[in-house]
């Protein structure tokens, strides 16, 4: 859970920063925009202030030079200029003051928009003059304001900030929820692993309701279980079949032992020698055999060597003692690639599985075949039914057939020689003959 907390945490603060940061980037872009605007607006004030105070001074400068010019739409800040650039009329706020500007119009529009920046004011100003005919001279009539800053204003600062902020964390709040709704999925997934043990694999977790990527990873996760309550349970029979065929050669080394002890005088101690012997020969197979089998499972992965197949099952089968008649068909140049004794591993199991249950005649033949390296292995006995080709290669199973024909047999030799084949991506299979049990191991071909 603190896990899940951790990502719902994170992510809600990754989005509370990220509107944040979109807020602020807004704001830096609108701000010239809003700046221009509002510095337009003020212009437009300060141009029909002087307009209509150049109208008045036109119609009445020579009666009221003297009078103090009266704001016009909250401009306060307004000058008349005579010919000589005298102030002859002045806002309140500027009576006393000398001319703040004398900037005069040189096309015949007669307006003049500048800025003035003076001693007498703390700020530049927006300045606006049109040219005013009075008595057969031009005199000027001159409206000021505070030039906009480019911050616009504190209180819009604050606003922009302040409104980035709410928004920040409104945004975060709102992430956080829906990330919590999203997450719900993942927390249950974890309580439900957390809740699993050895004993208890057969419980999963839940899907979510709709088709995304939480329900993939629930759909995995139980895919992962099935597959781990499979192995676990191949390794309990494993478990419980080994134990079985190793105590039983163990039992009957312990019976003979006790026996031989009771009656010292009256046991024939060579006999003795021989069926232990022959009980430890079992033995020693069984756990050769396991441990085979357990270095295969375990993925422990082997050389690499390019192999003449053909050549390779040559050197073994002269190698085997004298038995029942061997009859080979070996191409050559059926080139592979894998672990030599794995692989002679394998073909010595598939032949002393043959040798087991012939009767007179095992054919064993390699040949390259549909991109493949195929190997052979027939002998001439009773066969192995089609709904049981599949059962002997399951760790101990022995068929009645098998047991009757041979009942020291470990029961690991054909799964052993399919884990081979599977290790070198291949496969074994028991297919189709016209008398025995016909054996096909397919490799690809170097």
């Amino acid at each position: 859970m603190f896990r899940s907390w951790t990502v719902r945490a994170r992510l809600t603060a990754a989005a509370g920063i990220a509107a944040l940061l979109l807020n602020l980037v807004i704001a830096v872009l609108v701000t010239p925009l809003v700046y221009l605007l509002l510095t337009d607006y003020v212009s437009e004030q300060v141009a029909a202030t002087s307009r209509r105070v150049a109208f008045t001074v036109e119609r009445y400068a020579a009666d009221n030079l003297l009078k103090p010019v009266a704001p016009v739409e909250d401009i306060d800040l307004i000058q008349v200029l005579d010919d000589q650039n005298e102030v002859r009329q002045a806002s309140p706020k500027l009576l006393g003051k000398p001319a703040l500007t004398t900037v005069r119009p040189s096309d015949e529009d007669g307006r003049v928009d500048t800025t003035t920046c003076v001693s007498e004011m703390p700020e530049c100003l927006i300045t606006v003059g049109f040219r005013v005919t009075v008595t057969n001279s031009y005199w000027m009539s001159y409206a000021f304001a505070p030039s906009v800053p480019w911050y616009i204003d504190p209180m819009y600062i604050a606003g922009m900030v302040g409104g980035a902020l709410i928004l920040a964390a409104v945004t975060a709040w709102v992430s956080s929820r829906g990330l919590r709704r999203a997450l719900a999925p993942v927390s249950a997934i974890q309580n439900e692993l957390a809740e699993i043990t050895s004993t208890d694999l057969g419980r999963r977790v839940p899907r979510s309701r709709h088709r995304d990527e939480f329900d993939s990873l629930a759909r995995t996760v139980n895919a992962t279980l099935d597959r781990l309550e499979a192995t676990v349970e191949q390794q309990r029979r494993f478990a419980s079949d080994a134990s079985h065929d190793l105590r039983s050669p163990i039992t009957a080394m312990r019976a003979q032992v006790e026996e031989a002890m009771l009656h010292p005088d009256d046991t024939d101690w060579e006999e003795t020698s021989r069926a232990l012997m022959a009980s430890i020969e079992r033995l020693q197979a069984l756990v050769t055999d396991l441990l085979a089998l357990a270095r295969l499972e375990s993925g422990t992965p082997g050389k690499e060597d390019r192999l003449d197949l053909g050549q390779l099952v040559a050197i073994e089968l002269d190698r085997r003692a004298p038995g029942k008649a061997l009859v080979r068909s070996l191409e050559p140049g059926v080139i592979v690639v894998g672990d030599r004794l794995r692989l002679a591993r394998l073909l010595t199991n598939l032949v002393d599985n043959a040798q087991r249950h012939a009767v007179s005649r095992i054919d064993v033949s390699v040949r390259a075949e549909d991109g493949c390296a195929v190997l052979e292995v027939v002998d001439d006995g009773a066969g192995i039914d089609p709904d049981q080709r599949e059962i002997v290669f399951r760790r101990f199973t022995r068929l009645d057939a098998s047991r009757n024909v041979d009942a020291g047999g470990t029961g690991l030799g054909l799964p052993i020689a399919r884990e081979v084949a599977t290790a070198h991506g291949g496969s074994l299979t028991i297919e189709d003959s016209v008398r025995g049990a016909r054996f096909v191991l397919r490799l690809p071909l170097a």
